[in-house]
């Protein structure tokens, strides 16, 4: 099988297994998903989304965040994990939202990341899902998942595993591709223990070849 038929395959699979496939974080514009995002590092989505409410209420903008301090924000956000360090970047965002972007979230992933506590990853969220660009974001799951199947081979980092799926993914596709390699991921193609027999796609995946010799 050539890489183009698996990519094919996988595209194909999850156009009709996850038609309309979409973010987990709850959010109503793009600075609060910008703060969901930030806040979902090395935590779940689900875990966020029990904080936000409460914290948009407070702050429901950059401007009101902004005038914020870390240690009352921290109030909010303390069940999040590292909120030391997320109660900082947020306040720190928020300024410099305010005062460089005129609190408007831009769409470009440089000036995104120039921003504090937005690395690559969070950046290429915000430019994928809000601005629906060719921007893929990778995180454990995908980069997980991703190298499973057979999509990369031997990627040693986030960056190349981007690379490698932007290469073969066509760009209208890549934003949605994001979300269905998250979902498989985080509900099929789990780290300790993943579900094959619910999978859709072991016919192109390696790691599921591999798994069946060992039998």
């Amino acid at each position: 099988m050539t890489q183009r038929e698996r990519y094919d395959r996988m595209i194909a699979y999850f156009e009709q297994a996850r038609p309309t496939a979409q973010t987990e974080l709850h959010y109503s514009d793009p600075f609060q998903l910008l703060v969901a995002t930030i806040l979902s590092a090395q935590c779940t989505d689900k875990r966020v989304n029990m904080t936000t409410p409460a914290l948009f209420a407070a702050y429901p903008d950059a401007a009101a965040m902004a005038k914020a301090t870390p240690e009352e924000i921290f109030a909010y956000i303390h069940s999040i994990s590292y909120p030391n360090n997320k109660s900082k970047h947020l306040a720190g965002m928020a300024r410099k939202l305010v005062e460089d972007f005129g609190g408007v979230v831009p769409d470009d992933v440089d000036e995104l990341q120039s921003l504090p506590g937005v690395g690559r990853k969070t950046a290429n969220v915000i430019a994928s899902v809000v601005f629906n660009l060719p921007a893929l974001a990778v995180d454990t799951h995908v980069f997980r998942v991703a190298n499973r199947i057979g999509l990369t081979k031997n990627s040693k980092n986030p960056l190349q595993t981007e690379r490698e799926l932007t290469k073969h993914i066509p760009p209208e596709k890549i934003p949605i591709a994001h979300h269905w390699l998250i979902l498989h991921g985080r509900y099929v193609c789990q780290a300790r223990k993943p579900h094959c027999a619910e999978c859709g796609i072991t016919d192109i995946c390696n790691f599921f070849k591999a798994k069946q010799k060992t039998k």
